[in-house]
């Protein structure tokens, strides 16, 4: 089920949020939505499953608008926000079923669909506890079996990972993998490598405006700059060092690093420059210890759009 967010602006009084936003997400999808706090990432989200009302524009959920048919919209629509906010005192069994019967889901198939979630999210040896006896990562799995209790063909994950530790978090990123081949998930992190990791598609938006859309390995290669090296080399002074490698035709800049005959290299993008400073050690009867090429990560990239 697609989402088509068109043209939506949303206002706090003279302040806008979220400024004329527009994307679509397809069905089987999952999109990362990126941006430092208060970028509208939540704003956007929220409005998306009808819990803001659009000051302008409007988003449709397979067809239906959120102005015109929220009732629809919400229907369709799974939801775990940052705050997981949970019954803590009911049992898992019992706060699913709870949940399964707000959502509409037929009586007779509340403990079918219960079952399910419990083997899907993986509590399976937990469900018989209440919910306050849960650790954060099996508290985040019932929020996540909440979300999906009524079979829902759109997620919408806001910092799901936040406070889990490493081995829950590729757990729960397992999860979402799994469930991004059947439906279409945006999902919301400021844990960069766990969206990369994660995620088909990256949106980054910045004062309430998209400043990046792409696939990672896409978002870099638009970002990526001259290539660059850290290299260390030995057989003579660095003041002769610095002074070769200034010369070579694909270097554009060299400095030092320490003084233990370590340089920074810049070298023209596309340029084979290795390969030229293999050819000034070989020719001066230096030799090279340490050679180490930096690719811009998802991080420099969002660093480079969001910083100002």
């Amino acid at each position: 089920m697609d989402i088509v967010v068109d043209q939506i602006t949303k206002k706090y009084g003279n302040q806008k949020a979220v400024d004329n936003l527009n994307f679509t997400v397809k069905t089987g999808e999952i999109l990362g939505f990126l941006g430092p706090n208060g970028a509208g990432k939540s704003t956007t989200m929220k409005a998306i499953t009808c819990y803001l009302e659009l000051t302008d524009g409007d988003i449709r959920v397979g067809g239906a608008s959120v102005r015109e048919n929220p009732d629809e919209v919400k229907k369709h629509i799974g939801y775990l926000p940052e705050s997981n906010p949970l019954y803590t005192d009911m049992p898992i069994v019992d706060y699913l079923a709870f949940c399964a019967r707000l959502q509409g889901v037929a009586p007779e198939r509340v403990p079918d669909r219960v079952g399910e979630m419990i083997r899907t999210c993986g509590i399976s040896r937990e469900k018989h506890k209440k919910i306050r006896e849960l650790s954060k990562g099996y508290r985040q799995r019932v929020g996540l079996a909440q979300a999906l209790i009524h079979d829902p063909e759109v997620l919408i994950l806001d910092e799901p990972t936040t406070g889990l530790d490493p081995n829950q978090i590729v757990e729960i990123r397992e999860l979402i993998r799994n469930i991004g081949r059947e439906k279409t998930v945006i999902l919301s992190s400021h844990i960069l490598a766990e969206v990369e990791a994660t995620c088909d598609r990256i949106l980054i938006i910045n004062k309430g405006q998209i400043v990046a859309d792409g696939a990672a390995e896409q978002l870099r290669s638009q970002a990526q700059g001259d290539d660059v090296f850290h290299i260390q080399l030995r057989g003579t002074d660095p003041a002769r060092m610095l002074e070769g490698l200034q010369t070579l035709s694909s270097v554009k800049n060299a400095d030092p690093l320490d003084a233990d005959n370590r340089f920074r290299i810049s070298c023209t993008k596309g340029a084979d420059a290795a390969r030229d400073i293999f050819t000034l050690c070989m020719r001066n009867s230096w030799y090279i210890s340490e050679m180490i090429p930096f690719k811009t990560t998802l991080e420099d990239v969002f660093r480079e759009l969001t910083i100002n």
